[in-house]
């Protein structure tokens, strides 16, 4: 199976992924970006069909902001902990919300997300929006931290 894929059209995805990338859309709304006019919403899906959203949230002290990949993974484990996380799509808007723009997640949520598979022991489906109708589809979070830093990576042995 393919770690990820470039998906061309909305119309290729499942139901579940296209409702996914609406609620995402729909979350972006909700972002507080008057610094970058970047504003991104994230949406996933738990196991028994909980839906979770969040969206990005800045602030003047810029270490302080949170993407909005790592407020709505938190938010399911602050609400749901015994729950697994098993698809997410995220998108970005440009500040005049009307055209979306490329979405890939930083880094740090790239580990956060690497982190919760290791905590469920199952994959997370993470679709990102790539370049005008083109879409990433991921099979796992992990394939887009290749040398993910985890708790192995903490052992004094």
């Amino acid at each position: 199976m393919k770690e990820f894929e470039i998906v061309t059209s909305l119309d290729e995805f499942d139901t579940e992924s296209k409702y996914l990338i609406h609620k995402a859309k729909e979350a972006a709304l909700n972002a507080y970006a008057p610094y970058s006019k970047f504003l991104v919403g994230a949406a996933l899906i738990l196991e028994d069909g909980t839906l979770i959203t969040g969206s990005n949230q800045e602030n003047a002290s810029y270490p302080l902001c949170m993407c909005a990949e790592r407020v709505a993974l938190y938010a399911a484990v602050a609400q749901h902990p015994e729950k697994k996380i098993m698809k997410m799509a995220i998108i970005a808007h440009k500040k005049n919300h009307k055209e979306l723009s490329p979405a890939a997640s930083c880094g740090a949520c790239r580990q956060v997300m690497a982190e919760f598979e290791e905590r469920q022991q199952a994959p997370i489906e993470v679709i990102m929006h790539h370049t005008d109708n083109q879409w990433i589809k991921c099979t796992s979070a992990s394939s887009l931290l290749p040398f993910v830093f985890n708790k192995a990576s903490l052992k004094n042995d």
